[in-house]
């Protein structure tokens, strides 16, 4: 029977380059792979495409086969595409944990099933206070995860003669199947269907975990949030996720923090800013005021003239930052609070100080001053 042309498996036209090819290739093995597509013929279909690209994503081989054709290999035997390696490409296509079954190729390399893996990570959030996340605190958080079967220890069996070597696979995971052609003999690995990728097989399954080798719990974790931690950052908590499996490590637990907003200040880094109310002649004489910050109330001294909106800073009264000892600093803005309601006694003796300044105030004064130069 008459071969197919390389390129026309391909969907491709002679003279492609290497880059077509390949993506050419990408697109068929996507659509026929055997853990894919069930359909019949489509196990043939792919191996068809894959013998198209070992020859034209090969330099030499893809030029031979450019100027003979297939005649080019006849006249030699065939050439052995078994050591022709797949495993990066099918990396790309189907993952870089072994994709669709764990398949690898022809000569890919295979994950070993019995090797250890680490555990999936855990995700969380958590609501703290403004003072919280500024000093930093310790929370007992619980969460959700799998864990290892204590009865088992995260073998899956009743006992620990109910686990034996897979005599399929002998323990690899994955059986291949040989195909001879005219251009050599192609392999394909695929996972082992009596264990399933495992590499053993279980007599009896634990009765706690039903041959899971885990467990799903509820489990209580102090974790401490560290001092200056800002609304939505994410905190590693290393070795908190699920276990592993085949003694691998366990994953992390991941917090992001939602920080409560605070009544008295407002966080810009780890500077904090807060208004401070005074009154009109606190302002204008100048005063000594009692100033909240986080590390207790201090008394601050207004200067005589103080314009509404003022701010001054207060030097490491604000947020520690991140896994130091620095700290910002409390900037304090001035509020004058205007009285709405006067006696007539002070209603007169306001009208009598602003004619004492000219009908101005001076600030204003000096402002139409500027105006009229």
């Amino acid at each position: 029977m008459a071969q197919r042309d390389y390129y026309e498996i391909l969907g491709l036209q002679k003279g492609a380059s290497k880059e077509e090819i390949k993506k050419a290739f990408r697109k068929l093995a996507r659509q026929y792979h055997p853990d894919v597509n069930k359909e019949d013929g489509a196990e043939e279909k792919f191996k068809e495409i894959q013998e198209a690209y070992a020859v034209l994503s090969d330099d030499d081989k893809k030029a031979r086969y450019d100027q003979y054709g297939h005649a080019a290999f006849d006249q030699q035997g065939g050439f052995d595409a078994s050591g022709f390696d797949f495993g990066d490409i099918f990396s790309e296509i189907f993952g870089g944990r072994g994709g669709f079954g764990g398949f690898g190729g022809f000569g890919g390399q295979q994950r070993n099933p019995n090797a250890p893996r680490q555990g999936n990570d855990v995700q969380m959030s958590m609501d703290i206070t403004f003072e919280e996340a500024a000093f930093g605190v310790k929370k007992d958080v619980r969460i959700n995860r799998k864990e290892t079967c204590g009865h088992c220890k995260g073998t899956g069996a009743e006992n620990p003669t109910d686990v034996h070597t897979c005599g399929q696979c002998h323990g690899r995971g994955t059986v291949q199947t040989v195909q001879q052609t005219p251009f050599g003999r192609f392999a394909q690995e695929s996972v082992c269907p009596k264990c399933h990728g495992k590499g053993k097989t279980v007599d009896h399954a634990c009765h706690e975990c039903r041959g899971a080798g885990q467990v799903n719990r509820q489990a209580t974790i102090e974790v401490a949030v560290p001092a200056g931690i800002d609304n939505g950052q994410t905190l590693r908590v290393g070795g908190q996720g699920e276990a592993g499996t085949n003694g691998g490590p366990s994953g992390d637990l991941y917090i992001t923090f939602r920080v409560l907003a605070s009544k008295l200040y407002k966080r810009q880094g780890f500077d904090v800013h807060i208004d401070v109310p005074v009154s009109y002649a606190q302002a204008t004489l100048g005063a000594k005021v009692d100033v909240p910050t986080l590390h207790g109330t201090v008394e601050f001294s207004i200067p005589e003239g103080t314009q509404p909106g003022s701010e001054f800073r207060l030097r490491g009264k604000g947020i520690q930052h991140l896994n130091s000892s620095r700290t910002g600093d409390q900037y304090v803005k001035i509020k004058v609070e205007v009285p709405k309601k006067l006696s007539r006694k002070q209603k007169d003796l306001l009208k009598q100080f602003e004619q004492e300044l000219g009908g101005h105030p001076t600030s204003e004064k000096s402002w139409w001053d500027k105006v009229f130069k």
